[in-house]
């Protein structure tokens, strides 16, 4: 099958590299005109294509752009899309690029995806094998996709190894708030409070254990990217932070009071998110 990929960062060009291992022929576009040519060198596309060309030629293609971007390229692409083509998205969040593109004329060519994998690094030199293998991957709002898109968008997510699960666009973006962007938030209020408390660098370098930095991880995450998704999800993501905000402060209080016996309490509590994680059940639809 002829694929298409916009965006050619961590995500779409894991996608690539791995759909082309696959035996795809991958066309790849990107509006940085170094990471077409890092692409093409590190053999994750076959061709360079611009959006034009992809849709004349490919079957599916794939929007890999910032959030902020997606609605309006999907929106392009449907306009030039014969029945026999399909154009899906891998955006961080769903509920406006899919309020966006529900009154198009082809909506029913369109599959908005989110897979629930990626890194804190980005480009194209960020590409992983095997990336999305084992897993999830969610898709929103399927009933408005003719059957033969959705069969098409289902069968290349599974065949990277991912399980294709249904979620409403509101309850996915909801959901990422608290378990995804949240952390990325609270990665980034950490990494920027250690450096204007510590002022010796050196000192963060020699401190700083596997704790920390698995904790601080995501911080190192792209700037353009991750705005755009706290932006485009900024109702529930205040409200996430909102909650987030209460239990640190409960937790400065316990501090304060020097109340080992709650804070003990408060840690135990806390232990739960790893039962939960080690056996979690999502309540969305899985697609067979």
């Amino acid at each position: 099958m002829k694929i298409g990929i916009i965006g050619l960062g961590l995500i779409g060009g894991s996608m690539a590299k791995d759909l082309r291992s696959r035996g795809h022929d991958l066309s790849g576009w990107d509006t940085h005109e170094h990471h077409r040519k890092m692409a093409l060198d590190l053999g994750l596309i076959d061709h360079i294509m611009d959006l034009d060309e992809m849709c004349q030629l490919c079957q599916l293609i794939i929007v890999a752009t910032p959030v902020s971007s997606i609605a309006s390229v999907v929106s392009r692409v449907l306009s030039q899309l014969d029945d026999d083509q399909a154009v899906m998205d891998v955006g961080s969040t769903k509920r406006k690029i899919c309020e966006a593109v529900r009154s198009h004329p082809r909506r029913e060519l369109y599959v908005a995806c989110h897979p629930l994998a990626g890194t804190e690094y980005s480009g194209p030199t960020a590409a992983i094998t095997n990336l999305f293998h084992g897993k999830k991957n969610i898709i929103c709002e399927l009933e408005a996709s003719s059957k033969s898109t959705a069969k098409m968008v289902i069968e290349t997510m599974a065949s990277l190894g991912m399980q294709n699960l249904l979620m409403s666009a509101e309850d996915h973006d909801r959901h990422a708030a608290y378990v995804s962007h949240l952390s990325h938030i609270s990665a980034f209020a950490l990494g920027t409070t250690v450096l204007n408390i510590e002022k010796d660098e050196s000192q963060i370098f020699n401190m700083a254990g596997t704790g920390f930095s698995s904790t601080v991880r995501l911080a190192k995450s792209n700037p353009d990217t991750w705005s755009s998704i706290f932006s485009d999800n900024r109702p529930h993501l205040l409200e996430a932070l909102d909650g987030y905000l209460h239990e640190l402060q409960k937790w400065r209080d316990l501090l304060a009071d020097d109340d080992q016996a709650s804070m003990t309490s408060q840690i135990q509590d806390a232990n739960r998110i790893g039962r939960i994680l080690d056996g979690i059940e999502l309540n969305v639809l899985k697609i067979s």
